[in-house]
């Protein structure tokens, strides 16, 4: 028998619905420029009873020729001759094959016996010139050209025109020629998905909404096809809109054309649309059905963290998902899960001594794998407090300050707390940390903690923060009890005033608090009782109901 033309053939919606599981949506994904998905849906449905097996091997070819294997093409291309020799597109298939070997006369004869299998096909013409542009557009411009004049005097309409000549404009860099192309594509086309594929694909970055506007009067033409889905929920998730896109991957999914890798992908949108609830209940599915599913891991543990009344079963999970990703090491984490797998470690510590193991660990693995992220440095850096390990807090939080395009004043004087901590944990034995006292690391970290109280108090000048850490290092170097009471207080003197001049000194209660007692039990051994007396009652401002504290500044004389 003789073929239709193509595209009138996938024009009808009838043929569409009753194509669903055959060769059509891989022909559909080819000409969408997606090869790979083209020949995972080709070779899943080659053997389906509805599959024209002439059709299908035509594009496994052309998908083999594309990557320049000649020799897989040319044995498609005879295989679908035998599955039907009246079908003219494997005649063009072995014509090109033919020309791209540079046997001119050879191709043009398989060219012409492909145009007699199909006299009436616009569409066959346009893939003769799609065989002479693949080989050397501008010398057989000539044949270009009147290939397509051949295909207008048979169908002005035939969408296949028009979209060759998009993407002819599109590689000229001419995106508004090529829209304009690919929407007349789409309008003579009807359900034909790939002109408006092809016309989102221009605007996916330039102008999200054009896209989305474009995929969706696909998906009202043409409702079960699962590019179009696919493609309407991605256009969706470029534009922000995380719900929407995963309302879309759901109908999408269900589609018997949809991709297992996709699966994920759904699982993913769940997550970010805030559906979290459906997310973990689509991932709990996929992984009942293969428990090997690593995605599907990562998506039931990141929806879980979200659901107060999963919180119980958040430790087993993320046991098992720290475990699988040491299983296999092919198997990576997003910034995400890196995050909340760690948090979980450290929440779950006391229960469980080796979390905080874990957690050190998958930071270090995240630095490793992207050490420009300062996110990772940070995370680590605090894993680390809670493990009180504060010289490599110290060090891993410089990673965070060194990624950091303009580091504020929280920064400096958080990377001046650690360096101070750091200094002060070195003036004893840590045998947790299999460290020892050392007075040369010990004076590194707090030089280091007054370069960085330098840079934050030049930032705010008025603050008392870096002038009280000051008088912390000076104490902490003093070398007698008698200078540990004396160190600070001309500091300390200085912070006071700065704090009470604060808009809301409240705020730094426990810092007033320190200064305070601190500054009265110095002038108390100065024997300046009065002076004692002002200080700790002004501690008492902060802590009114110490009784205690308060009996004992009442008794001094």
């Amino acid at each position: 028998m003789k073929l239709r033309p193509l595209f009138s053939f996938l024009i009808a919606g009838s043929a569409l619905m009753a194509s669903a599981q055959s060769h059509v949506e891989g022909m559909e994904y080819y000409k969408a420029d997606q090869p790979e998905n083209a020949k995972e849906l080709l070779e899943r449905n080659f053997n389906s009873p509805q599959t024209d097996k002439a059709l299908a091997n035509y594009y496994l070819g052309m998908i083999a020729f594309d990557k320049g294997d000649l020799k897989t093409a040319q044995k498609y291309f005879e295989a679908g001759q035998a599955a039907d020799p009246e079908n003219g597109y494997n005649y063009v298939g072995l014509g090109a094959v033919l020309l791209k070997d540079g046997d001119v006369k050879g191709a043009e004869k398989f060219f012409k016996d492909g145009e007699g299998k199909a006299k009436k096909d616009a569409a066959l013409q346009v893939q003769i010139a799609q065989a002479y542009y693949d080989v050397n557009p501008a010398e057989y411009s000539a044949q270009i050209e009147k290939r397509l004049e051949k295909a207008r005097k048979i169908n002005m309409q035939e969408p296949a025109i028009y979209i060759f000549e998009g993407d002819r404009k599109k590689a000229n860099k001419d995106v508004g020629g090529a829209a304009a192309s690919y929407e007349m594509g789409a309008n003579y086309g009807g359900t034909t998905p790939e002109a408006y594929v092809k016309y989102a694909n221009l605007y996916n970055n330039i102008n999200p909404g054009y896209a989305v506007g474009m995929l969706e009067k696909l998906t009202q033409v043409n409702p079960t096809s699962a590019l179009g889905q696919k493609e309407l929920a991605e256009a969706l998730y470029n534009k922000g809109d995380f719900t929407k896109a995963a309302e879309q991957y759901g109908k999408y999914v269900k589609n018997p054309n949809h991709f297992k890798k996709d699966e994920d992908r759904y699982a993913f949108l769940l997550f970010y649309g805030q559906k979290y609830q459906d997310g973990y209940d689509y991932s709990t599915n996929l992984l009942k059905a293969d428990p090997n599913n690593f995605n599907a891991r990562r998506f039931q543990f990141i929806n879980a963290a979200q659901i107060p009344a999963l919180e119980g079963q958040l430790p087993a999970m993320a046991d098992a998902l720290y475990a699988a990703k040491k299983k296999n090491p092919s198997n990576k984490f997003a910034q995400i899960d890196y995050s909340l797998l760690s948090e979980e470690f450290v929440k779950t510590a006391k229960a469980n001594k080796e979390r905080p193991v874990k957690a050190i660990d998958l930071l270090q693995e995240a630095i490793a794998e992207s050490p420009e992220n300062p996110a990772y440095y940070k995370s680590l850096a605090m894993v680390l407090v809670d493990d009180n390990d504060l010289p490599n807090a110290a060090d891993t939080y410089m990673g965070f300050l060194q990624n950091t395009p303009e580091p504020g004043y929280n920064d400096f004087i958080q990377q001046a707390t650690f360096d101070y901590y750091a200094g002060v944990q070195y003036k004893n034995d840590d045998p947790d940390h299999n460290r020892t006292a050392d007075p040369a690391q010990v004076e590194k970290y707090f030089k280091l903690a007054e370069d960085f109280i330098n840079r934050a108090a030049q930032i705010l000048p008025d603050n008392y923060r870096p002038v009280k850490m000051r008088g912390d290092i000076a104490m902490q170097r003093a070398t007698s009890e008698t200078d540990v009471k004396k160190a600070a207080q001309p500091l300390y003197e200085q912070a006071v005033v700065l704090l009470e001049q604060s808009a809301d000194p409240s705020r730094y209660a426990t810092d007033a608090k320190t200064m305070y007692n601190y500054l009265g039990n110095y002038y108390l051994d100065q024997k300046d009782t009065a002076k004692a007396k002002e200080y700790f009652n002004k501690y008492l401002q902060y802590d009114p109901n110490n009784e205690g504290y308060r009996k004992f500044v009442e008794g001094l004389k």
